[in-house]
């Protein structure tokens, strides 16, 4: 199945595994040279052998999607029950050493957050199900499809969704030319493959384009977008303890509710959107 041909009214997971959307709260990444920060990054992604393309991205995150079972989730977040912890995709056999991959490439090497796992800290022991949102791992998961799409060093990778919210922002903002991204008003931008949407979480809810950059951290959730059309497909992390799909209503133009509404999102505050500048 190719990106424009996921499904579409909206299919269900036949086992739904519900939790909040969830941001880890690590602060910025450190600094380091560029050779140690991606000296753990394989020699594909890292030199790149090929050109950092939208195309990539997208087939790294429907990829990622398909390997945790296709789930796709369009209720409200506060609508979904927790999950038994044994019934956690996070946690499961083949599931949390994935979640592990996506922490150490996705991360910059020596990073305490590049050794956790879906179930496991940074020294290896495992946690419990109770504090996976200790250890949420959305941020994670599109640094880790930026890092093997090719972006190098061009992408603010981290923990945290608002540390490539506000790097985005200063971009567009004419403060830094470092990096691939930029931050776009939603009532002014129509997101594009392979662009990232971005909502607030808890009191973040509140933020508006206008107060970016933020002068300190925000619960924040992000995904990635795979189709566009009537409505947009995205993609996302630690949805549900998973890589889940989820559909986002747009207006006429292709940009996101409620920026013109009808049709009006009342599931999800998005305030931003993060044109990321592929090199095709």
């Amino acid at each position: 199945m190719s990106p424009t041909q996921i499904p579409s009214p909206r299919p269900r997971w036949a086992v739904v595994v519900p939790v909040a959307l969830l941001a880890a709260c690590a602060g910025p990444q450190g600094a380091r040279s560029p050779v140690d920060r991606l000296a753990h990054v394989p020699d594909f992604a890292r030199k790149p052998y090929a050109p950092f393309s939208r195309a990539d991205a997208v087939a790294i995150a429907v990829r990622e999607w398909r390997l945790f079972g296709q789930p796709v989730d369009d209720d409200p977040p506060e609508t979904r029950p927790e999950p038994p912890p044994d019934r956690k995709p996070e946690r499961m056999a083949g599931l949390w050493q994935r979640v592990g991959e996506y922490w150490w490439t996705g991360q910059d090497a020596g990073r305490p957050e590049a050794s956790w796992t879906g179930r496991n800290d940074e020294s290896g022991a495992e946690f419990s199900a109770a504090d996976d949102g200790n250890y949420a791992w959305s941020a994670a998961f599109l640094s880790y499809v930026m890092r093997i799409a090719g972006a190098g060093t061009r992408f603010p990778y981290a923990p945290s969704h608002y540390v490539y919210i506000n790097a985005a922002r200063q971009v567009s903002l004419g403060e830094t030319r470092s990096w691939a991204v930029a931050a776009e008003a939603p009532d002014a931008y129509a997101p594009r493959l392979g662009d990232l949407i971005c909502a607030g979480r808890g009191w973040a809810k509140r933020l508006r384009f206008q107060d970016l950059p933020t002068d300190k951290s925000f619960p924040s959730h992000c995904a990635i977008v795979v189709a566009t059309g009537q409505e947009l497909s995205i993609i996302g992390g630690n949805v549900d303890d998973a890589v889940t799909l989820t559909h986002v209503p747009t207006t006429a133009d292709g940009r996101l509710a409620p920026s013109g509404g009808p049709p009006v999102d009342t599931r999800y505050p998005w305030f931003v959107v993060l044109r990321v500048q592929y090199d095709y």
